[in-house]
């Protein structure tokens, strides 16, 4: 038999073959895992519980999130927990601690010692942050176990509100189970309309700047102490081109050279996810920005925000390899609609901010008055709505004596007012309702969310006409000539920008486009300030060539009869009027900047509290009506009451309303 022999030649192949493997081992670089977790726009929901209806709430609460961090760590060892804002204000528990009980020297904010027990690594500050004051924020920073940062606002004196970045270093495992030093450095923003929306807290303390410009700035100080960087944008996603002073500003942020991932929010909506389709640049489904792995949480603890990055260490340097992103949920929707829970709350969570919550609960259900009728929001987009006309009346009838004493008496006042909750993004159970008999604090926080700050302010009526075309983009284009049903409401248009302008008389054409996109961009045709006569002079017969106020007709409530407001003016030519400014929390805007400083107003004589019926315009505007031409979907007074353009059955179909 022939005998296997292993020749020399062979031996030393052989051997090639056996070292190799052991060599490229040798030179492989080190491969890490890192997942960082995100939690955003948690606006004091802390319980799963909804302080307006007095009941359990699974769409909300930290405690839920907590068990979904809890599940996410266990999976990956190297995990850091982020904070992108909005945590102090938003929930009758925010309001009972800034208003009722308050935060004394020393003591720790509910919804912080929440997040104390979670371990977060740092956190940003969100717009809402604001809202009570810097002594209030001040007060609840100083409860943290982890730090803030934000590079974008300033003191007077040109120092830092709060490290505009910070560098921590961790110790990691990569899939070795070696063990690095990684240094993460983290960066803050928030949008600069800061300034605006709470003027009264802050005029004459900060000062913000554009969020691409302060990265710019601080980025590469940043990236030189840092493996890798963590944005973390208190601000949302929009398309469009950069602009100065922009509100969602982290798709141009992902443009800004040394970022490896960034948290964004202030949107209240889910990323990666349907929410950003058809954005250029934008990568729903993979969730990136301009190929940067990005995410976006929900709002209230609804979501947890989840990036995973594999680093790669060569030439002494870490760089991102891979990534992946999602944002997990707490609760999902049946087939039927109902909410089902995902996850259960964490215990610990909830003992940190249980005393404060049974506290908020005796608190929202004190009595403060009664109401003889339901006030509620489900038709507020489409019809005449008591939970809108309940606070218009309120804003006028604080300001009214306050107009007079500062010399505005002789203007109109006008009153704007917008439903918070109608649905939509909120979900299908989004709605205001109060019943008959005694009204509670929940009640009247239902009704209104937000601690806004009034203010009065002068609008001529081509800002007022521009103003009622941002609201008039709630509903979609109809087309007549279609022959089925088609929606009537845009339900990525967020209510709350949806104005409602007591004192003027307008009507909206929804078989014209609307004038402004869902971000606030005009991506429809306007004639201008001046508007074409039957002279063919521009801005013939309009005082100082402005565009007449507009007219829209809604429907009154069964049973009510039409009533009727008048403008009053100082004169034949009234060029301006009076208006209530709301400053709220920025959503009203015009290409990323607030169009008008928001509105409020007086109503007419002989109006029984309702917004129904037709209105008319002072007699030196409606006497030259007939000279106005249609502008985008605002119409002008006609002598009868006007009507949405559609088709009665139509109408029916989609909102309920006789015709």
């Amino acid at each position: 038999m022939p005998r296997n022999v292993l020749s020399r030649r062979a031996l030393l192949l052989c051997g090639v073959v056996l070292v190799l493997p052991w060599t490229a081992g040798a030179q492989a670089a080190p491969r890490l895992r890192l997942r960082l977790l995100e939690t955003t726009d948690l606006h004091v929901n802390v319980f799963p519980y909804d302080y307006y209806r007095d009941r359990t709430d699974d769409t909300v609460g930290l405690a839920k999130t907590a068990n979904l961090i809890a599940a996410a760590r266990a999976e990956v060892p190297n995990t850091l927990l982020f904070d992108n804002g909005d945590v102090i204000q938003g929930s009758p528990l925010g309001d009972y601690m800034a208003y009722s009980r308050g935060l004394k020297p020393g003591e720790v904010h509910p919804v912080v010692a929440a997040m104390n027990s979670l371990g977060y690594l740092c956190g940003t500050l969100g717009n809402h942050e604001f809202n009570y004051g810097l002594d209030y924020l001040g007060k609840a920073l100083v409860g943290q176990n982890f730090p803030s940062v934000c590079a974008n606002v300033l003191k007077t004196d040109g120092t830092p509100l709060v490290p505009p970045t910070r560098v921590f270093t961790r110790e990691m495992v990569d899939e070795a189970g070696a063990k690095h030093n990684l240094r993460i450095g983290v960066i803050g923003f928030v949008p600069p309309q800061i300034l605006q929306w709470d003027q009264a807290h802050l005029q004459g303390r900060l000062t913000a700047t554009d969020i691409v410009e302060a990265a710019r700035r601080h980025l590469p100080q940043l990236r030189a102490e840092a493996d890798i960087v963590v944005a973390l944008c208190h601000s949302g996603i929009a398309g469009g081109e950069a602009k100065p002073g922009a509100e969602n500003a982290a798709l141009h942020l992902a443009q800004v050279p040394g970022i490896d991932a960034i948290m964004t929010g202030h949107q209240h909506l889910v990323f990666p996810g349907k929410d950003f389709a058809n954005i250029p640049d934008v990568d729903a489904q993979r969730g990136t920005l301009h190929g940067m792995p990005a995410v976006m949480a929900g709002f209230w603890g609804s979501h947890l925000g989840v990036i995973d990055l594999t680093l790669e260490r060569r030439g002494g340097a870490w760089s991102v390899a891979e990534f992946a992103t999602e944002a997990r949920p707490i609760y999902e929707r049946a087939a039927d609609r109902n909410v089902v829970a995902k996850v259960s709350a964490s215990k610990a969570v909830l003992a940190a901010a249980r005393p404060e919550h049974e506290a908020t609960l005796i608190y929202v259900r004190q009595p403060v008055g009664e109401t003889r009728a339901p006030i509620t929001s489900y038709w507020a987009l489409v019809a005449d709505d008591p939970s809108v006309q309940i606070v218009s009346n309120a804003q006028l009838w604080y300001v009214r004596d306050l107009a007079k004493n500062a010399g505005l008496g002789d203007l109109p006042l006008l009153s704007a007012a917008a439903p918070f909750k109608a649905g939509g993004r909120g979900g299908p159970d989004y709605y205001t309702d109060v019943k008959p008999g005694p009204v509670a604090i929940k009640d009247v926080a239902d009704i209104y969310l937000y601690p806004n700050t009034l203010r009065v302010v002068k609008v001529t009526g081509a800002q007022l006409r521009e103003w009622l075309e941002r609201s008039a983009g709630l509903f979609n284009r109809i087309d007549l000539a279609s022959g089925t049903d088609q929606p009537l409401i845009d339900p990525r248009f967020p209510s709350y920008n949806f104005d409602v302008i007591d004192g003027v008389t307008y009507r909206i054409d929804v078989t014209q486009p609307a004038r402004y996109d869902n971000d606030g961009k005009v991506v429809a045709p306007h004639p201008g300030p001046g508007l074409e006569s039957p002279a063919g002079r521009p801005g013939a017969g309009v005082p100082g060539g402005h565009q007449q106020l507009p007219c829209w007709w809604r429907r009154p409530f069964p049973g009510r009869r039409w009533q009727h407001d008048r403008a009053r003016s100082a004169g034949p030519e009234p060029r301006r009027c009076c208006a209530l400014h709301r400053r709220t929390e920025g959503d009203r805007s015009a290409g990323g900047q607030q169009l008008v400083p928001g509105a409020l107003a007086r109503r007419g004589a002989g109006d029984a509290g309702h917004r129904g019926g037709r209105r008319t315009l002072p007699p030196a505007w409606a006497a030259r009506r007939a000279a106005r031409q249609h502008a985008g979907r605002l119409h002008p007074v006609s002598p009868q009451p006007c009507r949405l353009r559609r088709p009665p059955a139509q109408r029916r179909n989609q909102t309920g309303i006789p015709p």
